[in-house]
């Protein structure tokens, strides 16, 4: 998982400085939107410990998103965006893996002060979230109820078909557990994280 990480911070990079001339105004209003990115934060769920050494944290706002959706530019300031994801952090090795994902859904509108830059946010409804594990992993799982979050975030523009943003999401996922007495309890994870996507518009 941090191979591919490390892949997709590359990625991001080099669609960032791919281009550098226009603004998102300049072409068709609809568009759609490809992404990926990496996210950091929330609640530690689960620890690997590897057999040779050292250990891995999965935790409620990592790591890797994928995002594709519709972009819509109503104006020269105002736009709104759409988008379905895979949201998923992994600790992973040849004997198993400990995996938490969930598919986020998310509506923004953004307001645009410059012709590369907007700023905006929105709601997002993660549904089926989900943690579990194999191999060295067995025996952990965990199912969350479907939440729904905030989003605040940023976005540059290099050109008419690259954006870079940042972004600040607040989500709390909640589940149902058996104490020791089998008596049914509520808990609660903090999911809130901080990411950044490299986004490609056509």
């Amino acid at each position: 998982m941090k191979k591919i990480a490390f892949v997709i911070a590359l990625a991001i990079a080099s669609l960032s400085s791919a281009q550098a001339q226009n603004g998102p105004a300049e072409g068709k209003p609809l568009r759609f939107v490809v992404g990926m990115g990496l996210t950091g934060g929330g609640d530690k769920l689960a620890t690997a410990e590897y057999e040779h050494g050292g250990s891995v944290d999965v935790r409620a706002g990592g790591l890797i998103a994928f995002v594709g959706g519709v972009d819509y530019r109503i104006n020269r300031q105002f736009s709104i965006q759409s988008t379905v994801g895979f949201h998923v952090d992994q600790a992973s090795a040849k004997n198993g893996d400990v995996t938490f994902k969930r598919f986020p859904i998310e509506l923004l509108a953004y307001f645009h002060p410059t012709e590369n830059f907007r700023f905006g946010g929105g709601v997002r409804y993660v549904s089926s979230p989900k943690l579990n594990g194999k191999g060295f992993g067995s025996g952990i799982y965990k199912e969350f109820d479907n939440t729904v979050g905030a989003v605040v975030e940023g976005e540059y523009f290099f050109g008419p078909s690259v954006g870079l943003k940042v972004r600040l999401v607040k989500e709390t996922y909640d589940y149902t557990y058996r104490d020791r007495r089998y008596v049914s309890r509520n808990g609660e994870t903090k999911g809130d994280h901080i990411g950044i996507f490299g986004n490609f518009y056509f």
